[in-house]
């Protein structure tokens, strides 16, 4: 499947790239401070990576769990992103370099330890972190720890391709019908 996601990634990013600069553009209009993000995350294995995004928050609001950060550290054009998911699209950029998968458990900060030892328990961290993912799909955050892990354990046990395709059509679907999403980190 790493192939496929190189692939597709690299298609991604070639054809958001129009979209990927008027967000920028956009994001810097908005306010102060740079339009990309980058963030210690926890991967496979257990191992920090460096996960980019878009930028939705305010310079200055730290590095917590999106469930834990309050509205209003949320700027304008980043409520637009979040619920569109499209902070997410550089992060195609961690796919090509092999730190994500399109499909997996989405990456966690290294203070969240209660959903790294619980994702360790599951048997989650053995697959690469996912740009979208089935718990996202069925609307589980990170404010349920063990739920999540549950479920992303569930997932690296059964993963497959026909599976991780229809996560990520669950994921557009989601997003273009506006059902309720997991507000993800």
């Amino acid at each position: 499947m790493r192939v496929l996601d190189s692939i597709f990634a690299a298609i991604g990013l070639i054809l958001a790239a129009p979209l990927m600069l008027v967000i920028i553009w956009l994001i810097r209009r908005d306010s102060e401070g740079g339009a990309m993000f980058n963030q210690i995350r926890i991967g496979k294995g257990g191992l920090p990576f460096t996960c980019i995004k878009f930028r939705t928050m305010a310079v200055g609001t730290g590095d917590r769990p999106t469930h834990k950060v309050q509205t209003a550290s949320v700027t304008k054009i980043g409520h637009i992103l979040r619920r569109t998911k499209l902070d997410e699209l550089p992060q195609l950029i961690n796919v090509l370099k092999g730190e994500m998968a399109l499909v997996g458990p989405r990456p966690c900060l290294p203070s969240q330890d209660e959903l790294i030892k619980a994702r360790m328990a599951s048997g989650a961290l053995t697959v690469l972190p996912g740009i979208t993912g089935l718990a996202q799909v069925h609307g589980v955050d990170m404010s349920a720890p063990e739920r999540l892990a549950s479920i992303d354990g569930y997932y690296a046990a059964n993963r497959n391709f026909c599976g991780d395709l229809l996560i990520i059509l669950r994921t557009f679907t989601h997003i273009a019908y506006g059902k309720k999403s997991a507000k993800t980190a």
